[in-house]
């Protein structure tokens, strides 16, 4: 069963990301350690797209990878 929405957002706010809004549905997701920003797409009631689940995802695994890595670096 899909993800909704809100979802996703919940998961982006745990894992540090901030929110500005976007245009209609549309809500565009960045987090300091990334250089790209995330857009979702949907009101928070909807069913997430396969992508936007992936999406999510992939950008919650480099956040996670990118911590390690900066943990390492400060021993």
């Amino acid at each position: 069963m899909p993800k909704k929405i809100r979802e996703l957002k919940a998961m982006l706010l745990k894992a540090g990301f901030t929110y500005r809004s976007g245009k209609g549905s549309h809500t565009v997701w960045s987090h300091p350690l990334l250089i790209y920003s995330l857009t979702l797409s949907g009101k928070d009631g909807a069913n997430a797209d396969r992508y936007q689940e992936k999406d999510v995802k992939n950008a919650l695994i480099e956040v996670k990878y990118l911590e390690q890595e900066d943990g390492k670096g400060e021993e």
